[in-house]
């Protein structure tokens, strides 16, 4: 496990080298064709999130220019399109700021991702650091009926299970039906949701719950989210590099929230 924390200039330059900023693996194709599958209320899209504003293709594609860092010039329509670390890390402060505020209250956290072959292991580490720095992390027994396989819980993060492998969804749906889940129980609802895709989406934009989330620049439902202030802060970044390419990002994140020395193996 990386036990050095890099300093803000140096994780936005390892960030680039690893490619989760930078030229990143997304091409400029599906982040166009995204930003109109928005608008247009694409169920892999929409993720989620109700508009309380009017949005059209400039302002989304604007929207995504300055909190994601993509190409900025609207002719470029196909190639490698990038995301900024400058804005990565600034908004992993923020990100880390609002963790640490929850965990050092020893609030309720909720963790959660659609993208398991990337981000799962992210959040299992947070979720961690968290409850051995003595927050209350949401754990649930039972697997939820979901389309062709449930919602469970796997190192206290929801995903969705299919046909015995973890998939990889955009769905706001296993969001709804856990917190639906947690009501039925009398349980309370969580102090904060700590996810992506249509999950962090419901959660903030439907459900009304603080949250905070991470999104690729083919993403944009999810920015819209934070643009109307539904979701609390979104880290733009290619979320789905090996995992434990992340551990810096994941390092850097425990540090800056102030819970350096908390994890446990």
């Amino acid at each position: 496990m990386t036990t050095a924390y890099l300093s803000r200039d140096a994780l936005a330059r390892y960030l680039d080298r690893s490619r989760i900023t930078g030229a990143v693996a997304t091409p400029r194709e599906a982040n166009l064709r995204n930003v109109q599958g928005f608008l247009d209320g694409d169920q892999h899209q929409h993720m989620g999130v109700e508009r309380t504003r009017e949005w059209d293709f400039d302002s989304v594609f604007g929207l995504m220019r300055d909190r994601v860092g993509i190409n900025d010039d609207p002719s470029y329509v196909s190639g490698q399109d990038s995301i900024s670390a400058q804005l990565c890390v600034a908004r992993l402060d923020e990100y880390a700021e609002i963790f640490s505020r929850a965990v050092q209250g020893r609030k309720r956290l909720l963790f959660a991702t659609g993208h398991p072959s990337g981000l799962a292991p992210v959040y299992a580490r947070l979720a961690r650091v968290a409850r051995a720095s003595g927050a209350r992390v949401i754990r649930f027994d039972e697997a939820l009926p979901f389309e062709d396989g449930d919602v469970r819980q796997i190192e206290d993060v929801v995903m969705v299970e299919q046909y015995g492998g973890l998939r990889h969804t955009h769905f706001p749906e296993p969001m709804r039906l856990v917190l639906e889940h947690l009501q039925e129980q009398g349980r309370q609802a969580p102090d904060l949701v700590i996810a992506d895709h249509g999950m962090a989406g419901w959660a903030g934009s439907r459900a009304g719950l603080p949250t905070i989330a991470m999104g690729d620049c083919n993403d944009p439902g999810i920015f819209v989210a934070e643009a109307q202030g539904q979701v609390e802060v979104v880290v733009p970044l290619d979320d789905n590099v090996a995992p434990h390419l992340y551990d810096p990002l994941v390092d850097y994140i425990i540090s800056r929230a102030g819970l350096a020395g908390q994890e446990r193996p």
